[in-house]
């Protein structure tokens, strides 16, 4: 059995995060971190196919993690001509496994506000919407056309939180861009990476979602958060300054359902916000790294 070989494409706070625990589940010299930041072991052009190619051979390379993700107008050009490029690239290169997250944003007001279901209405409203929507029907062709093993989950958006925690624990006011009644899904970083090694460990033949998985963990707005936050620092304060951020977030659902991923390969979230906020407040001191998943994406419609 040949030796597992990973490269890890950019991602901001889940790439470093899963660089950290693919490293200890397969040691550091087999998994790679590769992109344009001067803090990669190799530095990268993810649209450059010969480039990829040629790192993917030089370092006997099995398996791709795409955390490549961009926002405004740069979503369209990378998340879809990047993922062409390392689809192509694992068609090519015969790799095992890809993996590549989608976002909640493919869905759009049309899709059910609340326990939005896996097959349902899906039309995104802005260019990274499109992109990642897109992105998932790629991933669906290369697999049934070429049989590469991508697989995907739809990351739920958590930015916000970051900063409520930041200010929480400095003891200083904060003003969220979101209402305070604006319902997001959510999904606590450990519980991310966990759903990701999940993803990519479970059987192929037990994988029947080729676009990109619903992965719930929890659902709150603001408020709630608030309230969380204030039963651990009762002087926490914030205010509120909805911006166009907020609109965008209106017309994604509050809540979504993922029976599938729960029936597929057995997930099941860990933390819900009580626990959440227990781990952040009440444990371990507050790192960039720590709390939850990706930048809430600066959309261009």
């Amino acid at each position: 059995m040949k030796e597992t070989k990973i490269l890890v494409i950019g991602g901001g706070q889940l790439g470093a995060a899963l660089t950290i625990a693919l490293r200890e589940k397969y040691g550091c010299f087999n998994v790679i971190a590769a992109g344009k930041d001067e803090n990669a072991d190799i530095l990268l052009d993810v649209l450059d196919h010969e480039e990829l190619n040629q790192v993917v051979r030089e370092c006997s390379i099995t398996q791709i993690y795409l955390l490549a993700d961009g926002k405004g107008k740069e979503a369209w050009k990378l998340n879809v001509g990047g993922l062409l490029c390392v689809l192509r690239t694992a068609k090519e290169q015969k790799l095992d496994k890809v993996f590549w997250p989608s976002s909640v944003a493919v869905f759009g007001p049309g899709s059910p506000k609340y326990n939005c279901p896996q097959q349902t209405r899906i039309e995104p409203d802005t260019v990274y919407g499109i992109s990642k929507r897109t992105g998932e029907y790629w991933c669906n062709y290369y697999f049934e056309k070429y049989g590469v093993d991508v697989r995907s989950i739809r990351v739920p958006v958590l930015e916000y939180a970051i900063d409520v925690f930041h200010h929480a624990l400095a003891k200083l006011p904060y003003t969220c861009f979101l209402s305070e009644d604006n319902c997001l899904p959510m999904l606590y970083l450990p519980d991310a990476v966990r759903a990701i090694f999940e993803l990519m460990d479970a059987p192929k033949e037990k994988i029947s979602i080729r676009t990109s998985y619903n992965v719930a963990g929890m659902s709150f707005a603001p408020c709630d958060l608030v309230a969380a936050i204030k039963k651990h620092l009762p002087e926490f304060e914030i205010s509120y300054a909805p911006d166009h951020r907020n609109i965008i977030a209106n017309n994604w659902p509050a809540s979504i359902k993922d029976e599938q991923a729960r029936r597929d390969w057995g997930w099941a979230p860990a933390y819900d916000l009580k626990s959440m906020c227990a781990a952040m407040l009440e444990g371990a001191p507050l790192r960039e790294s720590e709390p939850v998943l990706q930048e809430f994406p600066d959309f261009v419609n």
